[in-house]
Protein backbone atom coordinates (compact mmCIF):
# COMPACT_ATOMS: atom_id res chain seq x y z
CA UNK A 1 0.00 0.00 0.00
CA UNK A 2 1.00 3.38 -1.01
CA UNK A 3 0.91 6.42 0.66
CA UNK A 4 -0.88 8.10 -2.10
CA UNK A 5 -3.38 5.19 -2.25
CA UNK A 6 -5.24 5.37 1.08
CA UNK A 7 -8.89 6.96 1.25
CA UNK A 8 -12.11 6.79 3.34
CA UNK A 9 -14.00 4.28 3.30
CA UNK A 10 -17.07 4.39 0.76
CA UNK A 11 -19.71 6.54 1.95
CA UNK A 12 -18.01 8.03 4.75
CA UNK A 13 -17.47 11.82 3.55
CA UNK A 14 -20.58 13.44 2.63
CA UNK A 15 -20.62 16.91 0.57
CA UNK A 16 -22.37 19.56 2.49
CA UNK A 17 -25.47 20.56 1.79
CA UNK A 18 -25.86 23.32 -1.28
CA UNK A 19 -29.52 25.38 -0.04
CA UNK A 20 -31.15 27.52 -1.91
CA UNK A 21 -29.81 26.67 -5.32
CA UNK A 22 -32.80 26.42 -7.13
CA UNK A 23 -35.96 24.34 -7.01
CA UNK A 24 -34.24 21.12 -9.11
CA UNK A 25 -31.95 20.64 -5.97
CA UNK A 26 -35.10 20.09 -3.21
CA UNK A 27 -33.07 22.70 -1.14
CA UNK A 28 -34.01 25.42 -3.35
CA UNK A 29 -36.27 28.58 -3.00
CA UNK A 30 -36.45 28.10 1.08
CA UNK A 31 -33.91 26.91 1.97
CA UNK A 32 -35.39 23.93 3.80
CA UNK A 33 -36.91 26.57 6.65
CA UNK A 34 -40.66 26.16 4.91
CA UNK A 35 -42.67 28.83 5.02
CA UNK A 36 -42.05 32.91 6.13
CA UNK A 37 -42.42 34.13 9.11
CA UNK A 38 -40.09 34.36 12.30
CA UNK A 39 -39.44 30.69 12.51
CA UNK A 40 -37.57 30.43 8.72
CA UNK A 41 -35.69 33.05 9.85
CA UNK A 42 -32.13 32.85 11.63
CA UNK A 43 -31.63 33.75 15.71
CA UNK A 44 -35.24 33.18 16.14
CA UNK A 45 -35.61 32.78 20.30
CA UNK A 46 -39.35 32.04 20.87
CA UNK A 47 -38.91 29.42 23.85
CA UNK A 48 -41.20 30.31 26.52
CA UNK A 49 -43.31 33.27 24.43
CA UNK A 50 -47.00 32.81 25.03
CA UNK A 51 -47.41 35.58 21.87
CA UNK A 52 -47.45 38.59 24.25
CA UNK A 53 -49.28 36.99 27.20
CA UNK A 54 -47.80 37.18 30.52
CA UNK A 55 -45.28 33.29 30.27
CA UNK A 56 -46.59 30.71 32.38
CA UNK A 57 -43.34 30.47 34.21
CA UNK A 58 -43.89 34.48 35.51
CA UNK A 59 -47.26 33.78 36.75
CA UNK A 60 -46.34 31.30 39.23
CA UNK A 61 -45.81 32.52 42.21
CA UNK A 62 -42.07 32.27 43.59
CA UNK A 63 -41.43 30.58 46.17
CA UNK A 64 -38.52 29.06 48.84
CA UNK A 65 -35.43 30.65 49.79
CA UNK A 66 -31.66 30.03 48.60
CA UNK A 67 -28.97 30.48 51.03
CA UNK A 68 -25.84 31.93 49.35
CA UNK A 69 -23.71 31.49 52.45
CA UNK A 70 -24.75 27.67 52.82
CA UNK A 71 -21.73 25.25 53.53
CA UNK A 72 -21.68 22.49 49.95
CA UNK A 73 -20.17 20.02 51.62
CA UNK A 74 -17.50 16.91 49.52
CA UNK A 75 -20.29 13.76 50.70
CA UNK A 76 -18.33 10.32 51.75
CA UNK A 77 -19.79 7.55 52.72
CA UNK A 78 -18.25 4.81 55.24
CA UNK A 79 -18.83 2.25 52.93
CA UNK A 80 -16.35 4.14 50.25
CA UNK A 81 -13.78 4.64 52.89
CA UNK A 82 -14.10 0.39 53.49
CA UNK A 83 -13.24 -0.23 49.82
CA UNK A 84 -10.90 2.38 49.69
CA UNK A 85 -8.97 0.61 52.61
CA UNK A 86 -9.54 -3.26 51.20
CA UNK A 87 -8.03 -1.57 47.74
CA UNK A 88 -5.13 -0.28 49.51
CA UNK A 89 -5.58 3.26 49.11
CA UNK A 90 -5.99 4.13 51.79
CA UNK A 91 -3.66 2.93 55.18
CA UNK A 92 -6.04 2.15 58.43
CA UNK A 93 -3.31 2.41 60.78
CA UNK A 94 -2.56 5.99 59.87
CA UNK A 95 -5.15 8.89 60.82
CA UNK A 96 -7.06 9.73 58.07
CA UNK A 97 -7.83 13.48 57.23
CA UNK A 98 -8.75 15.40 54.21
CA UNK A 99 -4.81 15.48 52.55
CA UNK A 100 -5.07 11.38 52.45
CA UNK A 101 -8.99 11.52 51.05
CA UNK A 102 -7.98 13.34 48.14
CA UNK A 103 -4.68 11.51 47.84
CA UNK A 104 -6.60 8.15 47.63
CA UNK A 105 -9.28 9.96 44.69
CA UNK A 106 -11.97 9.60 47.03
CA UNK A 107 -12.70 13.82 47.14
CA UNK A 108 -11.70 16.27 44.71
CA UNK A 109 -11.31 18.98 46.39
CA UNK A 110 -11.15 19.97 50.43
CA UNK A 111 -11.62 23.81 49.95
CA UNK A 112 -15.45 23.08 51.46
CA UNK A 113 -14.73 20.41 53.77
CA UNK A 114 -15.99 17.00 54.18
CA UNK A 115 -19.07 15.29 55.77
CA UNK A 116 -18.87 11.87 56.45
CA UNK A 117 -22.14 9.58 56.16
CA UNK A 118 -23.47 6.19 57.15
CA UNK A 119 -24.22 4.62 54.04
CA UNK A 120 -22.43 1.10 53.59
CA UNK A 121 -20.55 -0.94 56.19
CA UNK A 122 -17.31 -0.53 57.89
CA UNK A 123 -15.18 -3.33 59.64
CA UNK A 124 -11.71 -0.98 59.72
CA UNK A 125 -10.38 0.60 62.84
CA UNK A 126 -10.05 3.69 61.17
CA UNK A 127 -9.13 7.24 63.40
CA UNK A 128 -10.90 10.13 60.86
CA UNK A 129 -10.71 14.19 60.63
CA UNK A 130 -13.66 15.59 58.74
CA UNK A 131 -15.42 19.05 58.89
CA UNK A 132 -18.63 17.14 59.52
CA UNK A 133 -20.43 13.66 60.40
CA UNK A 134 -23.87 12.34 60.72
CA UNK A 135 -24.83 10.77 64.00
CA UNK A 136 -25.39 7.31 62.42
CA UNK A 137 -21.34 7.89 60.76
CA UNK A 138 -20.14 8.25 64.22
CA UNK A 139 -21.54 5.72 65.48
CA UNK A 140 -20.41 3.55 62.68
CA UNK A 141 -16.93 4.00 62.80
CA UNK A 142 -17.18 3.79 66.90
CA UNK A 143 -18.46 0.52 66.45
CA UNK A 144 -15.59 -0.46 64.54
CA UNK A 145 -12.94 0.77 66.75
CA UNK A 146 -12.30 3.81 65.53
CA UNK A 147 -12.89 7.83 65.80
CA UNK A 148 -14.26 10.42 64.43
CA UNK A 149 -12.75 14.12 65.08
CA UNK A 150 -14.73 17.15 63.89
CA UNK A 151 -12.93 20.16 62.36
CA UNK A 152 -15.89 22.43 61.99
CA UNK A 153 -17.78 22.06 65.62
CA UNK A 154 -19.83 25.23 64.45
CA UNK A 155 -21.42 23.40 61.70
CA UNK A 156 -22.49 20.43 63.51
CA UNK A 157 -24.60 21.48 66.82
CA UNK A 158 -27.73 20.99 67.41
CA UNK A 159 -30.74 23.03 66.41
CA UNK A 160 -31.98 24.93 69.51
CA UNK A 161 -35.16 24.09 70.79
CA UNK A 162 -38.09 26.00 69.34
CA UNK A 163 -39.88 25.92 72.65
CA UNK A 164 -37.35 28.09 74.58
Amino acid sequence: MQLNQISDNKGARHNRKRVGRGIGSGTGKTAGAGMKGQKSRSGVSIKGFEGGQMPLHRRLPKRGFNNIFRKHFQVINIGRLQKAVDDKKLDAKKPIDAEALVAAGLVKSTKTGIRLLAKGSLSANLKITVSGASKAAIAAVEAAGGAVTLTDAAAEKPAADASA
